[in-house]
Parts: C-alpha cells; sequence; structure tokens
C-alpha cells in the first residue's frame, strides 16, 4: 500500500528530517503545532498544520496517544511516524495504529515490546547465543535481591531500567554500601522516565567501547546490516558525538558483530530501522547490550558511508516493499561524525541551559551537513530536549574527517545559551580522540577539566554580535568572514580580530 499522507509524531530537527525525506517521494506531511512552539521552525516545512496550540495540558501532545490517533484520523493522514523518542518505543502506540488502519512507521507491536524490555532481550539474546555480560536472569524486586544478586556476579555492577534507554535509570554500584541508594534512585528514575520502576543488574564492564550496529528489515523476512557507528563520547551514558565506521573494528570483527545484530533482528522478526547496541572491551570481546527500535539520532553518519536514506527506507518498507539491496550491496565509504551540539553548560556537568537563540550561523561547506530544527528567535525549552543542531562532517577517512570537523567546529556561532560547542572544539584536538584510544570513560577519566571553559565560544559571540553591529550601522559587510581553506581560527587571531574593531 502506498503511503499518501504522513502525520508526524514528533518536533524539532527529526520531524524536519522525515518530512523532507517525505516530500522526495511525493507523500504529504502533516506537522503539529503545540501552544510551547506555535512557531517553531518545523512547521514551516509540513504540507499542513494541525494546530493543537489551545491545549495546554501538562502532557504534550506527542505522548498523548489517544490525541495522536484523533489527529491522524482528522487529517486522512494514513501513515504515522514517530520519530525518536516520545512514543517512537511504544508498542502500545503503534498497536492503536495499527487498530485504527493506520500505518506506523516503524516495527510491530510485537518487536518494539520484546526488545524494549530489556530483560526479555536478554533472554533472547542469551537463548540465540549471542555474547552477554553476566546478569541478573529477570527484574529486581528489591534491595536483597539486588544485593544478593551483586554478590554472587561481583562488583562493580550497574543497575539499569528494564524498559525505555537514553541512559535514565542507570546506575553504576562499585560497593555494597551504595546499592539502597542507587537502587532506589534508579528505580525511581525508571518510573518517571518510562512509567515502569522495573530494573535489572548487569556485571559493569570497566572502560568498554560503545559500538552499534544499523539494521534494516523489510516484512519479507529479510534483515540486513549497514555498518557500525562508534558511539563512546558519552556523558550521564547519553551520547554527544558519534562515527562511523569505528576504527576498533577490523573487517572480521565487523562481520561477526554484524551477523549477531542481524540474528537478534531476526528472532523478532524485525522490520523497519533498528539499531542493536554492543558493549566491546579492551580485548575485543562484545556483549549485547539492547536494541533501539527506532531510528536513532545519529543516523546521518551511517548515511553518509553508506548513500542510503534510512527514512526513506523505513518508508518503503511500511509500504511493503522488499529491500532493494543484500548484504553483499552494502559498501562503507569514507568517514563521517556526528557532533550533537546542545544547548548545555559544560562546566556545570552538561547541565541543560535553556533560552533563547539570538543568532547563529552554521557551515555550508561540501563537506558538512547540518539537521536543525533551530533558527534565529527560536527558544530552547526545559520541557523538551536540549539539541540546537547535529553536525555531519565527511572525510575519505577518519584524518580528514576530523581535520574537517575542526574547520566545521571554528564556522559555528551560537548567541543566546550555553552550548557543548567548547567541548567539541577541544575534543577533536584531544590526542587520545584523534588516535582512538577513548573510551566510554573518557569525559571522566581523560579530560583535563580546564580546558572546558567558554571563553572561546564568547569571543566568537562577541565577534559575531560586533559584525551584525556595523552591518546593520554601516549597511555593509565591514568585517569579512575569512577562513582560509584548512587553515583553523584560533582563539588567539580570532581574539585579535575582535580588538581590531
Amino acid at each position: 500500500m502506498k503511503i499518501k499522507k504522513i502525520l508526524i509524531a514528533n518536533r524539532g530537527e527529526i520531524a524536519i528530517r522525515v518530512m523532507k525525506s517525505a516530500g522526495k517521494m511525493k507523500i504529504r506531511t502533516v506537522a503539529i503545532r503545540t501552544a510551547a512552539e506555535s512557531g517553531a521552525m518545523y512547521l514551516s516545512f509540513a504540507d499542513e498544520i494541525f494546530d493543537n496550540s489551545e491545549d495546554v495540558s501538562d502532557i504534550p501532545v506527542f505522548l498523548d496517544i489517544d490525541k495522536l490517533i484523533s489527529i491522524a484520523l482528522k487529517t486522512g493522514s494514513d501513515a504515522v511516524h514517530p520519530g525518536y523518542g516520545f512514543l517512537s518505543e511504544n508498542a502500545y502506540f503503534a498497536q492503536k495504529c495499527f487498530d485504527n488502519k493506520i500505518i506506523f512507521i516503524g516495527p510491530s507491536p510485537d518487536a518494539i515490546y520484546k526488545m524494549g524490555n530489556k530483560t526479555i532481550a536478554r533472554r533472547l539474546a542469551l537463548k540465540i547465543g549471542i555474547p552477554m555480560a553476566m546478569g541478573s536472569a529477570g527484574n529486581i524486586s528489591d534491595v536483597e535481591e539486588a544485593l544478593a544478586t551483586a554478590s554472587k556476579i561481583g562488583y562493580p555492577v550497574i543497575i539499569k531500567a528494564a524498559s525505555g534507554g537514553g541512559g535514565r535509570g542507570m546506575r553504576i554500584v562499585r560497593k555494597e554500601e551504595e546499592m539502597e541508594r542507587m537502587f532506589s534512585t534508579a528505580s525511581k528514575e525508571a518510573e518517571k522516565a518510562f512509567n515502569d520502576p522495573s530494573v535489572f543488574i548487569e556485571k559493569y564492564i570497566e572502560n568498554p567501547k560503545h559500538i552499534e550496529f544499523q539494521i534494516l528489515g523489510d516484512t519479507k523476512g529479510n534483515i540486513i546490516h549497514l555498518g557500525e557507528r562508534e558511539c563512546s563520547i558519552q556523558r550521564k551514558h547519553q551520547k554527544l558525538l558519534e562515527e562511523a565506521p569505528s576504527c576498533a573494528l577490523d573487517p572480521e570483527l565487523r562481520r561477526v558483530m554484524g551477523n549477531m545484530a542481524v540474528q537478534i533482528a531476526s528472532a523478532v522478526n524485525y522490520h523497519s530501522a533498528g539499531t542493536v547496541e554492543f558493549l566491546l572491551d579492551s580485548d575485543k570481546n562484545f556483549y549485547f547490550m539492547e536494541m533501539n527500535t527506532r531510528i536513532q539520532v545519529e543516523h546521518p553518519v551511517t548515511e553518509a558511508i553508506t548513500g542510503i536514506d534510512l527514512i526513506e527506507q523505513q518508508i518503503r518498507i511500511a509500504e511493503g516493499e522488499q529491500l532493494s539491496m543484500k548484504q553483499e550491496d552494502i559498501k562503507l565509504k569514507g568517514w563521517a561524525i556526528e557532533c550533537r551540539i546542545n544547548a548545555e553548560d559544560v562546566q556545570a556537568g552538561f547541565a541543560p541551559a535553556p533560552g533563547k537563540i539570538e543568532n547563529l550561523s552554521m557551515p555550508a561547506d561540501s563537506y558538512v551537513r547540518v539537521d536543525t530544527g533551530i533558527e534565529p528567535g527560536s527558544i530552547i525549552l526545559a520541557s523538551f530536549d536540549s539539541m540546537i543542531a547535529k553536525l555531519i562532517i565527511t572525510g575519505k577517512d577518519r584524518k580528514e574527517a576530523i581535520k574537517n570537523c575542526k574547520m566545521a567546529l571554528d564556522k559555528v556561532w551560537i548567541k543566546g545559551t550555553k552550548t557543548t560547542l567548547p567541548f567539541f572544539r577541544m575534543l577533536v584536538r584531544n590526542q587520545k580522540f584523534q588516535d582512538g584510544t577513548f573510551t566510554t570513560a573518557f569525559i571522566e577519566k581523560d579530560i583535563e577539566k580546564c580546558y572546558l571553559n567558554s571563553e572561546y565560544e564568547e569571543m566568537l559571540a562577541a565577534w559575531l554580535a560586533t559584525k551584525l553591529f556595523v552591518e546593520e550601522n554601516l549597511q555593509e559587510d565591514s568585517i569579512n568572514v575569512d577562513f582560509e581553506n584548512g587553515k583553523e581560527m584560533s582563539p588567539w587571531l580570532l581574539n585579535k580580530r575582535i580588538n581590531q574593531f
């Protein structure tokens, strides 16, 4: 069945991303206007807008299943794309779409449920022989059981939410005295984030790399992987930078891990785009973590090295099409790095920094792709995620991608709120990052806190403000932005330029 109209059950950059692919396929899209973002950028990319701005309830419309179904029916949408976050991994939402004869652009409710519940996913992985870290057989009911389990497998252990992901409901416990507090905190956080307080326990693997494989499956039983992404640069178990491929994998390890990823997806008859996540230790042993049954924030780096539009593939699969490619057709070409530019205060431990974006400028070089739902005047709300933009940078190899990343980051200007830009500018110049030996412990152990300052960012903002002032008052572009090809703009050179005016 050909889809004619898609309701985008999401907002921000992912809503725009879906609308762009749908537009290329001549499919109409519907966006939802909310009271909180009545003039949001994503609305301008839709063919239709459903005005829900009079609804001021505490529950965002993107989390209200009955309302979303009602909007889909009222607008004549024959499909719904959930994006990521919100209800994208909610089996009940997928089932409600099916019950109302609306195509859910994602996997089946059964696959979402089985992979979304981490304890069920663990059992499936063990059954088919996927390597796993030692852990509890199921959910842990109380602190006493948690203590007994941790004693059996040995500290350190990690408590994880049985539902959901994104680093919520996760706590590392290094000694027995910490268990009661950590168990309570993880369970409460899981309940708040996923409406499910259930948690389980695994052996905590020290300083691993976080490697994930992109999966595509159709409704005919064909499943392939599109290679891996390296996601080890994290804070609070949440990703900041991703790259594809990973310099930690050789062709044979990629083949073995990729095959394992396909096997776990096959175990639930998976269709649509999905991601299988692993931890890789220093001895190249890998362990299944979880499967995310949705499009990932970091999907553009896979698109960059494969040339495959993952949103288009999701839509075609939802229409019942068979995959047009086989595993042997997938070739990884070049290197791609994604920086998540968030409104966060790096010095305050990456705390959210909501506020109004007064002005911003992004690079337009051939090696850069910018995915954003933010423009001058946009408000970064505390109630939504803090993302401003995703900067996706490519190169013929990792060395060139890092070089291009340095130049691209130095061309980004954002005024109005603190951002993660100072962190990324430091990161791409860090030797451990450049040689690829970093792990998930990088932010905690390997960076010098004194380098995490916003002085450079403030100079950029000051320069941009000066440039705009001169343009507005002299009616000419008196200050030229001159980034020479291949030459980095240092803070000292930038400061010299500022002082000239």
